[in-house]
């Protein structure tokens, strides 16, 4: 083989492992993309909860208690979410549970406007149907980076890129 044959597999070799290195992290990136703005989207909703509960009761039917309540279990999961994003490494089971919790949040939001625990009103109702999308969504793009993660060859961390 000649000098110019075998720089030519190498090259293409080196390139190989760059491309396949580039996927890896990519996989790795989902899962860590998707963890960050569910803390953060989750945290300004917690926040909002709290701070404007007396104002939402009268258009949602949600008592100020309620709200309160709701925003402080929004801010300890967007904590959560905010520690297991910044792991070196997101153990799988780990992220199999955030997925889980988000479709248990998601069924808790459809359950209180499926129930009479709360009264309420339309508007109400709407807030709570589009809570349990967005935790639907996050779980299913939560679900999708792990899965990417673990197909991607390391089924023991999605390492931190």
């Amino acid at each position: 083989m000649g000098e110019r044959s075998r720089w030519l597999c190498e090259s293409t070799k080196d390139l190989s492992r760059l491309l396949v290195q580039r996927v890896e992290r990519l996989h790795g990136q989902l899962l860590r993309l998707v963890l960050r703005i569910d803390s953060g989207s989750t945290a300004v909703m917690g926040v909002v909860l709290i701070t404007a509960s007396g104002l939402l009761a009268s258009p949602t039917g949600m008592p100020v208690a309620f709200s309160v309540g709701f925003g402080i279990y929004q801010l300890a999961g967007a904590a959560a979410l905010a520690f297991v994003a910044t792991r070196p490494a997101i153990p799988p089971g780990l992220g199999w549970t955030v997925v889980g919790l988000n479709v248990v949040s998601g069924l808790g939001c459809l359950g209180v406007t499926a129930t009479d625990l709360i009264s309420l009103t339309t508007f109400g109702t709407a807030f709570m149907i589009v809570g349990a999308a967005v935790a639907a969504v996050y779980a299913a793009l939560e679900y999708t980076g792990l899965r990417r993660t673990i197909e991607a060859g390391d089924s023991r961390t999605a390492e931190a890129r």
